[in-house]
């Protein structure tokens, strides 16, 4: 699949007198990009690691908003014209740094953006949601009606109001699940080395204790070699007995061989999980293959961030990053 704006399509797909704008995601995205870069070629290509690499060839800017493809060094190598990256996401750990540093070719995400991204609220409402449908096995619940069954007593539910919500990390989509969850009745926990000032509503918390207190725990903290794996096999093991894990963040932000344990044996009652180390390529990942014959386990493809509306607003301002790398 390639689509084109109505500009190119009268022309060369790599113009020489137009720069060449590669787009991976979906097709509100693309349509964000081709406004915004009316100036330039702009391809939309599947996200597949062959078509990409071979369409990065004449690129001179890339705008992801898919992260599917892990965007190596020999990708980078074959591009000669690259000068910018854009992604329209808050991470960027799917590209290697090797021929991007070596050329300074310029990688952007929407961390830079803070204010931006303070409306933008799609991620924590599906951590929120994750929280509900675990709490109340609604997956399992509904198949259960599905197969013509009517027995309640099987899916007893927990109830937020009076329990204790900690969260790890304390960001933009920290605070807002804090709000979720003070909407709910729950007192609130948080651990964040780096938030000042400390947000309100949330009562500061070293990590053990909020392990050992909370009952429900979400994840907010972006990936790097200081969190991954921060929730680890020991902080794991001292979770709260019955208590739920919601991660949206990456996966290698926790254990999840430690994660996998603590679900078999019941000391996790429950998790929800939009994100998977390793992903796109889970089908014999260790969770999913549990979570085929368990119902305390959820998980979704990394939607978190995706929402039309969402997907417009962030696609049009990586685009305007590229414009601005590339004088146009």
């Amino acid at each position: 699949m390639v689509r084109t704006n109505r500009i190119q399509q009268t022309e060369s797909c790599f113009s020489v007198s137009k720069p060449t704008i590669i787009y991976v995601g979906a097709p509100e995205g693309f349509e964000a990009l081709a406004q915004t870069a009316a100036a330039a070629d702009c391809i939309h290509v599947e996200a597949e690691p062959a078509v990409l690499a071979e369409a990065l060839k004449g690129a001179h800017g890339l705008l992801d908003a898919s992260m599917k493809v892990r965007i190596d060094d020999a990708m980078i190598a074959a591009a000669p014209d690259l000068q910018v990256i854009s992604c329209a996401t808050t991470g960027s750990d799917h590209i290697a740094r090797g021929e991007v540093g070596k050329r300074g070719i310029n990688v952007h995400t929407l961390r830079e953006d803070g204010d931006l991204l303070q409306g933008i609220t799609p991620a924590a409402e599906l951590s929120w949601a994750l929280v509900l449908a675990c709490a109340r096995r609604l997956p399992a619940a509904a198949a259960h009606t599905k197969s013509g069954d009517w027995v309640r007593e099987e899916f007893p539910g927990t109830m937020l109001n009076g329990r204790t919500l900690g969260l790890v990390g304390c960001g933009r989509l920290g605070q807002w699940m804090s709000r979720y969850g003070a909407a709910f009745g729950m007192r609130v926990l948080g651990h964040d080395p780096y938030m000042d000032p400390w947000p309100e509503g949330i009562e500061r918390t070293p990590l053990p204790d909020l392990m050992a207190q909370a009952d429900v725990i979400s994840v907010h903290v972006h990936l790097s070699d200081e969190t991954r794996g921060l929730l680890s096999p020991e902080l794991l093991a001292d979770i709260k007995p019955g208590a739920i894990v919601i991660n949206t963040s990456r996966g290698a932000i926790i254990d999840e061989a430690a994660l996998l344990a603590g679900l078999e044996s019941g000391r996790i009652g429950a998790a929800g999980l939009d994100v998977l180390d390793g992903e796109p390529e889970i089908e014999q990942h260790p969770l999913i293959v549990y979570s085929r014959s368990h119902d305390n386990l959820i998980v979704t493809p990394h939607i978190g961030g995706f929402s039309p509306d969402a997907v417009r607003v962030v696609c049009r301002r990586a685009a305007e990053k590229i414009m601005a790398k590339l004088e146009i």
